[in-house]
């Protein structure tokens, strides 16, 4: 069957799952990547302590990816060395105060009781319950759903109507909903915060994404060596299937005559025919006429808009003082609607929740034998707009500002000098993932029917599929995966190997 032949423009994960998945089914793959590495957003940055992770730091929904291993004969154990994370995340607030969230819901209970009291407990007894029956209520028809659907989740609901009431009806809005259901102010921002992980606003992403709290709470693992061991033995698999790669090769166009793709064009004038091209990257890159103009009206305008976050992230080595840190740290602001709106405004938030992940000290599993430590720092930004290009080292010197000195005010001090090339601004990101506007996401969750206005997987053209975070299920490394596998799936079908 190696007469079949598919072409995937994009290495991130969405890509190098249906990689993985074609070639094991006997489709002769080639990967055409424009960076030197694979991985799309999982990225690394090369610092005086080694490599750091620069994007997504820890691995969710582990079924997802052991699925995807055994489908193409293989076991994700013999390949990679996952080490479930007891701790999920630590949290910060300005006062003092500091929580620990665990893979248990006993711990949990627990550890929000000796935080808030006996109240805030059964409050969070309450929402854990929420969270948990909303993904199971979603779970089937949208996120394993090469199409999400409707009439499974009404019909299921029928069985559990409060829950489809509060979600859907009488808190609409997540930040709401958690207003509601705690009496803690901090509780309020931990829970709301997961809306960011798919690059939503709390004050304006729907009340559903309170399932992201149960994916989280069923388990995180971290992997040894670094996230960047996972796209690399993902193309390993795909390789020794017989999928070709090439690196550093940028496509200047995908071939289409008569609603029909018949190929690529490199940037060098090469074309490389092949009925099925598949596109993993972010399609407002399709939109905007940037891989040709045949590809405008593939995609339409409700699956773009409005677009998702982008983050200005920074990615060093220092030596950490004062506070201990988990994997996972999240440091809270004071006013957490004024960043949010502040980001809606477009503007770099003045007082922002910064996450920082700590991969250099004495619990992670790859730890430096010195004192010092490999940090990333997150902080929630817009997208770019198209009317001014920002400065960088104007946006560096006002980052900087604000992220050090907080931190240190909330008891952790990192010795470093920070340097312009340490952070990735939002226009940077644009120039890494072309089209994007910055946005890390695609199209932002915000909105009830947000997930069913997500470009799939099929597109009006012939031949041409599309994987990806920007691509439905959705965002995150898991679903980014699952789109991969649901082209892939398309793809199979279409050729009647399924």
């Amino acid at each position: 069957m190696k007469d079949r032949k598919a072409i995937i423009i994009g290495s991130g994960i969405g890509g190098l799952a249906a990689a993985m998945r074609l070639s094991s089914a006997g489709i002769a793959v080639r990967v055409i990547e424009k960076q030197a590495y694979p991985g799309g957003k999982i990225r690394t940055k090369n610092t005086s302590a080694g490599l750091v992770d620069a994007g997504p730091t820890v691995l969710t929904m582990y079924e997802v990816f052991e699925e995807l291993f055994l489908t193409c004969g293989e076991n994700i154990e013999n390949h990679l060395n996952l080490i479930p994370e007891e701790i999920i995340a630590r949290h910060w607030w300005r006062d003092g105060s500091c929580l620990d969230l665990f893979s248990s819901f006993d711990r949990n209970l627990e550890a929000i009781k000796n935080f808030s009291g006996t109240n805030s407990s059964r409050e969070f007894e309450k929402f854990n319950n929420l969270s948990k029956a909303l993904f199971d209520l979603f779970n089937q028809p949208i996120i394993k759903s090469p199409k999400p659907r409707i009439l499974p989740i009404m019909i299921n609901g029928f069985g559990n109507i409060p829950v489809l009431y509060n979600s859907l009806i009488r808190k609409g809005i997540l930040y709401d909903l958690l207003e509601t259901n705690f009496s803690d102010l901090r509780l309020t921002q931990l829970f709301s915060r997961y809306a960011t992980y798919v690059g939503g606003s709390p004050l304006l992403s729907p009340s559903i994404l309170s399932l992201i709290w149960n994916v989280e709470s069923r388990g995180v693992w971290r992997i040894k060596g670094g996230m960047h061991q996972l796209p690399k033995c993902m193309e390993n698999i795909a390789r020794k299937a017989g999928a070709i790669f090439h690196y550093e090769s940028l496509v200047e166009r995908i071939l289409v005559k008569d609603d029909k793709v018949r190929g690529i064009m490199l940037d060098s004038g090469e074309e490389i025919l092949a009925d099925i091209v598949l596109f993993n990257g972010d399609p407002m890159a399709l939109k905007s006429g940037l891989l040709g103009n045949k590809l405008k009206n593939s995609i339409p305008q409700k699956g773009l808009f409005p677009r998702s976050l982008s983050a200005y992230v920074w990615s060093f080595s220092a030596k950490p003082a004062g506070s201990e840190l988990a994997h996972h740290n999240v440091f809270f602001n004071s006013n957490y609607k004024q960043e949010f709106q502040e980001i809606a405004d477009g503007l770099m938030p003045t007082d922002p929740t910064l996450y920082v992940c700590s991969q250099g000290n004495n619990k992670d599993p790859t730890p430096n034998p010195t004192n010092i430590g490999r940090f990333e720092i997150i902080i929630n930004a817009a997208p770019i707009s198209n009317v001014k290009i920002p400065e960088k080292h104007e946006e560096f010197q006002k980052c900087r500002d604000i992220t050090f000195p907080t931190l240190e005010l909330m008891g952790l001090k990192l010795e470093l000098e920070p340097k312009p090339e340490m952070l990735t601004t939002p226009f940077e990101f644009n120039e890494l993932f072309p089209g994007s506007l910055g946005s890390l996401y695609g199209r932002s969750p915000h909105g009830i029917t947000s997930t069913f206005k997500r470009p799939l997987s099929r597109s009006p053209i012939k031949g041409l599929v599309m994987a990806g975070g920007s691509i439905h299920p959705g965002a995150g490394i898991p679903m980014a995966c699952q789109s991969g596998k649901h082209a892939a799936e398309t793809i199979l079908s279409d050729l009647n190997l399924m």
